[in-house]
């Protein structure tokens, strides 16, 4: 870092121009140059030298806890500054003073002379402020002669728009549109050249087929592709019908089949020589042939099983209707019992629905009751607005370590649908957001809700049929609370792996976790498995699925086995057998899980409703 600011600053009046690099703060760069007014105008100091000569061009550090080096020059009544720092391991002092002269360059052309003074430097302000902000960016010699050069001709478009071309002209580089007709030319000429066909001459052709013949002996192939060639031609000369039947057709049949006929004895022979050299298996045993029972045996116990035999009888019998055209399938007769719906009662009794008796809501309100949808309808009509959270937990365990975890919420907001009049109204409204301890990040829909300080946010939007997301947040790791911890252990014995995953609840969630899903990834498709409690065995993703009716909140930890053999070389130990397993879980409840709660802004005013909070699982694995 080298020049942080210039500044043109009067001998007697205030300062005329300050530019600043990006990253430094203009109230720093005005404090160092109040700090050079005051030691330059203080007459006990000496800083600045007793010669006139002296004072005309040096450098000053100024300040008392900021410090600063400030480089200066004066033209006529004018200080040309640079404000840098005094690190001297990182600044380059000279490059500083360059900086400072490019400056002065740029001052002494805008004023047409070296009678630089306030008043002509506020009529070039424009060209001068624009010149300054590219010099302290950094500048060659060859585009600054060529800004000084614009400054009053082509003014500033030139000066900011010229560094594109400027340098290349110094140096004598053709532009593109000098050189574009060249480029042409050579296209065309590669196009050309790669569209011509060069011929060798006969003398050259026989010379290398004399060549082949005497060294690769390809006289013979010769002939009979010229034979081969001859006859083709001869075929094709002749113009055929390529649909017309065949000539033989009106020939006998022993003429058909001339060519199949063998002798008998030529036969095996030719066989016995076809089969030389080649491994024949032997045929199976005898009671190979026989049919075989496979018994299907679940987790449950033993399902049967399908007797498979050369005549196929069974597989009929035990799956009737299994070739028709719909597919067939089972018959549901042997799940619903052998009562038969009688003939009066139509479709099952389907027709007692419209003939039943009415609610008792609707019976109460007498011969002029209201009819059953009118009911259904005023029953799940909203209120008011309403408003609940979706939260969605990840989380990683290796063994029984958590690696890494993160929860990322929504607040929805569920506005009253729309009227198809037309005369719909927007939902506005305050509310305040409490929990907020372990948010790491908030964001929130500024189109629709704008923040009014101390957890407090105002609403106003549109009618909508979907909800709305107007709030995401995410919480920090170690404030993130676990629905779920998991284990996961493999042993491997010999060619037997076994697996263990415990897994047990939180206690302080605020109900406990129903219908949780935990599916385990094998390495290998298992040939013999034996798990431990009942399991969903997906051969085609090699995947044990298990459900959990619930998870209490305090109890012993819950253990799924499962074991199986697999094939391992003898220098393996087992260890890169990819095993891993994730969880699928979801809640809903009047809390959230990570305790960030939906308040009015003021209590005792019904401004929404909150309705039920939601949290489910995204990626919660184990490996």
């Amino acid at each position: 870092m080298s020049c942080l600011a210039l500044s043109l600053q009067p001998t007697n009046g205030p300062d005329i121009l300050l530019q600043t690099r990006e990253w430094f703060p203009p109230s720093r760069a005005l404090m160092a140059l109040s700090s050079f007014r005051q030691t330059r105008s203080d007459p006990s100091s000496d800083s600045l030298g007793d010669d006139p000569l002296a004072a005309s061009s040096g450098q000053l550090i100024v300040g008392v806890e900021s410090r600063y080096r400030v480089v200066y020059r004066l033209v006529n009544s004018i200080y040309v500054l640079a404000v840098t720092t005094i690190d001297d391991s990182n600044n380059n002092v000279f490059e500083c003073i360059n900086v400072v002269n490019q400056a002065v360059s740029v001052v002494v052309t805008a004023c047409r002379g070296v009678d630089v003074t306030p008043e002509k430097l506020g009529k070039k302000y424009a060209e001068i402020y624009m010149a300054l902000d590219i010099v302290l960016r950094g500048v060659s010699s060859i585009r600054l002669a060529a800004m000084l050069a614009s400054m009053h001709g082509d003014g500033i478009a030139k000066m900011v728009h010229s560094a594109i071309h400027t340098e290349s002209k110094i140096r004598g580089a053709d532009n593109w549109g000098s050189v574009e007709p060249y480029a042409v030319d050579h296209e065309v000429g590669v196009q050309s050249f790669s569209q011509s066909l060069f011929e060798l001459p006969a003398e050259t052709l026989q010379a290398g087929d004399e060549v082949a013949a005497s060294t690769l002996g390809f006289i013979q192939q010769g002939e009979e592709k010229e034979l081969l060639s001859s006859s083709k031609v001869e075929e094709s000369e002749e113009e055929k019908d390529p649909f017309a039947a065949s000539d033989r057709i009106g020939k006998p049949e022993e003429m058909l089949m001339e060519g199949f006929k063998k002798d008998k004895a030529l036969a095996i022979s030719d066989a016995s020589k076809a089969l030389a050299g080649l491994e024949v298996t032997s045929l199976p045993p005898a009671a190979a042939t026989e049919s075989t029972h496979i018994g299907v045996e679940g987790f449950e116990g033993n399902y049967g099983g399908i007797e498979f035999s050369n005549d196929g009888s069974t597989l009929q019998q035990d799956f009737e209707g299994i070739n028709t055209a719909w597919g067939g399938g089972l018959d549901a007769s042997e799940y619903v019992g052998s009562k038969k719906v009688k003939k009066d009662e139509g479709l099952g009794g389907l027709e007692f629905l419209g003939t039943s008796d009415a609610p008792a809501a609707v019976a109460s309100k007498g011969a002029a009751g209201d009819k059953i949808e009118d009911v259904l309808v005023k029953k799940t009509e909203m209120k008011g607005p309403e408003m609940y959270i979706v939260e969605e937990i990840n989380a990683e365990f290796r063994e029984s370590l958590l690696a890494r975890v993160g929860l990322m919420g929504v607040v929805y907001l569920k506005t009253i649908p729309p009227k198809s009049s037309g005369d719909d109204k927007e939902t506005e409204f305050s509310f305040k957001v409490e929990g907020t301890e372990g948010v790491k990040r908030f964001v929130v829909q500024s189109s629709k809700v704008s923040s009014l300080g101390s957890g407090l946010f105002h609403v106003r939007t549109a009618p909508s049929v979907e909800p709305l997301p107007i709030i995401k947040y995410s919480l920090l790791p170690r404030m993130t609370p676990l629905p779920i911890r998991i284990r996961l252990v493999k042993r491997l014995i010999g060619t037997l792996l076994s697996i263990m995953i415990q897994y047990t609840s939180n206690p302080g969630l605020p109900a406990p976790l129903n219908d949780v899903t935990i599916v385990l990834k094998l390495p290998v498709d298992p040939t013999l498995l034996k798990v431990s409690p009942k399991a969903v065995l997906n051969r085609s993703e090699k995947e044990l699925k298990w459900h959990i009716d619930e998870i209490p909140l305090k109890g012993n930890p819950g253990r799924l086995r499962a074991r199986m053999p697999v094939d391992l070389a003898d220098d393996d130990d087992g260890s890169d057998l990819e095993i891993f397993g994730y969880v699928k879980f979801s809640a809903q409840g009047y809390r959230s899980l990570s305790g960030i709660s939906l308040k009015s802004a003021s209590e005792g005013n019904t401004n929404f409703y909150e309705t039920d909070h939601r949290y489910a699982s995204g990626d919660y694995i184990c490996n």
